[in-house]
């Protein structure tokens, strides 16, 4: 969750090279995911360190904006639910419970559900998850770092075990080849050029 100003710009960096973008701005026509991504951002710095009377109608504005988007896009995505490094791959339905708590760089694909309704009883995804198109998740569960889960799967139980792939319905372990090749590491890229998120 962005608690700074530091932080924010981490998780927008993050965010930029997890997406594969290698230029500093979106053009005025065409990425809107990055837009999309870029303006969630803005929305969760604002709503969890400016949340307070001043910043209140630029806030309500951002608001307003972010729900456009996700109308335009067929994006569902509460604030604060995926860490830096979040990459979507296409516009189209995807819906995640504002509950649900993603690490960072999570590469998820459209037709996705995430926890159902408002239920208290969501998953818990961890870092370097790669997630196929039509999977649906839910329930009071975890998924470790450095999965992948195949397109249309079912994942209605914990996974503790780290890099493997699940697919199936229900979801079950595939194979022992987690989601190395098919996330980018932008939190590592970004670390191990000595920036990081820490306030």
């Amino acid at each position: 969750m962005i608690t700074s100003e530091k932080e924010y710009v981490f998780y927008r960096e993050a965010d930029r090279i997890a997406l594969d973008i290698h230029k500093k701005k979106p053009s005025f026509i065409g990425d809107e995911i990055w837009k999309f991504e870029r303006l969630l951002r803005k929305v969760e710095y604002y709503h969890n360190c400016k949340n307070h009377v001043p910043w209140k109608s630029y806030l309500l504005y951002l608001r307003v904006k972010l729900h456009y988007y996700r109308i335009f896009l067929g994006f569902c995505i509460g604030l604060n639910t995926f860490g830096p490094g979040l990459s979507i791959a296409h516009f189209g339905t995807i819906i995640v419970n504002p509950r649900v708590r993603i690490g960072e760089n999570c590469r998820i694909h459209t037709c996705v559900n995430i926890g159902t309704g408002n239920s208290d009883k969501v998953p818990i995804i961890g870092n370097n998850v790669y997630i196929g198109p039509g999977v649906k998740i839910f329930g009071d569960i975890s998924i470790a770092d450095d999965i992948a889960i195949g397109a249309n799967a079912v994942v209605n139980k914990s996974f503790t075990e780290r890099a493997i792939t699940i697919a199936g319905i229900p979801a079950k372990k595939i194979s022992d080849t987690g989601s190395s090749g098919l996330i980018i590491n932008a939190t590592g890229i970004l670390k191990r050029k000595g920036i990081n998120n820490h306030k």
